[in-house]
């Protein structure tokens, strides 16, 4: 009779019929070794997949086609541009209607840097205290510096009340005839020595108030 020997097993071979806690256990030391370790995405990995399957599902129902991972960027950075141009027109206006420019240097003659509000507010207070013929010099060129600022109508050191009323008249068709009666009134007080009267003034303070509230015609004035 042939005679078997069973020899016994290395210690560190797992058993055939192995318990579920050393299972676990024998699970856990695989698992660690470096070549899964390697193999395991990282925390970065896992946060741009998450934020790609977030856009993915936002995005599934209005992109159709684009619901892949590029062409969810192409959409995300499509809204960001739209986004950063509506921003931009709500906090700098439209170009040229709503844009306002420093303008200063001479008026008419004299060497001026009031803004068109500074001028406004000097024409108010001289008009208060009786003096009109002061009224109606700085009225009328807060009307030039206001339309200057709005690039409505370019002053330069030679420029004249009448030769501004005909430009302004341009892209102010319909105050053509305050315009030249406003510099006919600068003109007499400011060469002729005229004293100036209130009906002159309050003509003056109601056509500066009309243009600061009206858009000019600007196509019209580039022709």
């Amino acid at each position: 009779m042939t005679r078997f020997h069973l020899e016994s097993a290395p210690p560190d071979t797992p058993p055939l019929d192995p318990s579920a806690a050393h299972a676990r256990e024998q699970l856990a030391q695989e698992l660690a070794k470096v070549q899964y370790a390697a193999a395991r995405p990282s925390g970065l990995s896992l946060l741009i997949q998450q934020l790609e399957d977030w856009f993915n599902s936002l995005f599934d129902h209005a992109c159709g086609s684009f619901a892949g991972g590029s062409g969810i960027i192409l959409v995300v950075v499509g809204a960001v541009v739209v986004a950063a141009i509506v921003v931009g027109f709500l906090v700098f206006g439209l170009p040229r209607i709503n844009r306002r420019s420093a303008v200063t240097g001479a008026l008419f003659g004299d060497e001026d840097d009031r803004d068109s509000r500074a001028l406004r507010v000097a024409a108010e207070r001289a008009a208060a205290a009786g003096d009109f013929g002061t009224a109606i010099l700085e009225g009328f060129r807060a009307i030039a510096r206001g339309l200057a600022e709005r690039l409505v109508v370019v002053t330069f050191p030679g420029t004249t009340a009448h030769s501004f009323a005909i430009q302004a008249s341009v892209a102010f068709p319909g105050f053509r005839r305050e315009l030249s009666r406003s510099a006919d009134s600068f003109d007499a007080v400011r060469y002729l020595g005229a004293t100036g009267t209130e009906d002159d003034w309050r003509v003056v303070a109601a056509l500066e108030a009309a243009l600061r509230a009206t858009r000019p015609e600007l196509e019209e004035a580039a022709l």
